[in-house]
């Protein structure tokens, strides 16, 4: 075997096994892109300073906007209780003998009108506790629920998501954000049917074992009186005035939250009160996106030194044959693995593209279905027990992996992954 191909194969290994030990990509993603580079052959000083940081930076270049923006618009609906009073509104309306169904239909508007999973996770945690309060279920249950809603089909599969592996495939494809609806919408509809399902059963066999509702070890939650929060129709119209602009109007996505962020700050500007308290929000939003788009970043820095060794050209001769020459089967697995490796669907899904996205076009593929089929594959193998977004989640909702990461495994891992091979057969079958 090639060297430089052993070298990579252990440097995803070796990055993938560092992050899930918990050091920080920022670190683990240089060392094993030298470990990549030292066995390719590069010399290892031009690989660092040239090829990974030219991969890192120019992501950052491409992306830093739209994550800036979006963690802005953000804090500000979290900050003001717009997202709580649209969460509180879909819960109202679904029911607490309905609480499963609520919780993740509450997620997924707040992640289909632009808000970050991250910023999702700290509103949903306390309308989710009050609710499983109310329906005495076990808390355990809760990272399943929030998984299901913000890391799904709102982030990968509905067309029209602004979320931003809805929209990294527009860069490489020249397609917009509504791209193969079809497929998208079978897919969003596999990963809600399939996980609430799931999650209901496990509701069901919890309550026959005698499971109960118990605050246990988790933090203080405070349940947001209706009194304090905005109204609904205040708090929607910032949300949908992203999807409108970006989809309707066809407004690039740095514009469209641009005008979210304006349209936010105007309508809930009782709820800020003083031009000190929006600066603390905005400073706060904009801050907390550097760690997001530096983590990405730099996993795209890592697959720009992986592409650039010999044994990356022997990876993608094997992969072709492996896929039987089918450019979505390429796709979805590429990016799979990609994904899981990092930790991160946006990174995975950006290296893959990076390197492979003219291969998948030279191998036939219509650029529509590349973009859906692709956009689904990153919503997989990324939830993987190191994953940012699964350790931030446990964490707010005081629980553990041997809680919980079974219910996350499920249905934002295994039934997605199903939902991409899906999407893959009706790529080939040319409906989109």
């Amino acid at each position: 075997m090639d060297l430089s191909l052993i070298g990579i194969i252990i440097g995803l290994a070796g990055l993938m096994y560092a992050c899930m030990k918990g050091l920080s990509i920022i670190i683990a993603a240089p060392i094993f892109s030298l470990v990549v580079a030292g066995t390719g052959g590069l010399p290892l000083l031009e690989a660092f300073l040239e090829t990974f940081m030219g991969g890192a930076v120019g992501y950052i270049q491409s992306f830093f906007p739209m994550f800036m923006l979006g963690a802005v618009f953000g804090k500000i609906m979290e900050d003001t209780g717009a997202a709580s009073a649209v969460g509180n509104w879909v819960i109202d309306k679904i029911g607490s003998d309905k609480a499963i169904l609520a919780v993740v239909a509450a997620c997924g508007v707040l992640t289909y009108g632009g808000i970050s999973l991250f910023v999702v996770v700290f509103t949903m945690y306390p309308l989710a506790m009050g609710i499983f309060k109310e329906a005495d279920l076990p808390r355990r249950l809760i990272p399943g629920c929030i998984a299901l809603g913000a890391f799904t089909f709102t982030m990968t599969a509905i067309p029209g998501t602004p979320q931003i592996q809805n929209i990294i495939p527009t860069e490489f494809f020249g397609t917009d954000a509504m791209a193969a609806p079809i497929i998208g919408l079978v897919g969003a509809l596999i990963m809600a049917v399939g996980g609430v399902m799931y999650l209901n059963r496990e509701a069901r066999k919890a309550k026959a074992a005698g499971e109960y509702f118990e605050v246990g070890d988790a933090e203080e939650f405070e349940e947001v009186s209706a009194d304090e929060l905005p109204s609904f129709a205040l708090s929607i119209l910032p949300l949908i005035s992203v999807v409108f602009l970006l989809n309707v109007f066809g407004m690039d996505i740095n514009v469209a939250l641009f005008w979210g962020v304006i349209i936010a700050i105007v309508l809930l500007w009782n709820k800020l009160e003083t031009l000190d308290q929006l600066k603390e929000t905005v400073n706060t939003g904009a801050t907390g996106s550097l760690t997001a788009i530096m983590n990405t970043g730099l996993a795209v820095g890592f697959g720009s030194v992986v592409q650039a060794v010999p044994g990356f050209d022997t990876m993608v001769e094997g992969l072709t044959r492996f896929t039987f020459g089918n450019p979505y089967l390429y796709g979805v697995i590429s990016t799979n693995a990609l994904a899981g490796a990092t930790g991160s669907a946006s990174g995975g899904m950006s290296i893959a593209l990076e390197a492979l996205s003219d291969s998948f076009l030279a191998m036939g593929g219509n650029p529509e279905m590349l973009h859906r089929s692709i956009a689904l594959a990153s919503g997989g193998l990324d939830v993987l027990p190191h994953n940012g977004a699964v350790v931030t989640l446990l964490i707010v909702c005081g629980l553990t992996h041997k809680d919980s990461y079974k219910d996350i495994f499920v249905v934002a891992l295994a039934i997605p992954v199903l939902a991409g091979l899906v999407g893959v057969l009706l790529a080939t079958m040319g409906i989109a």
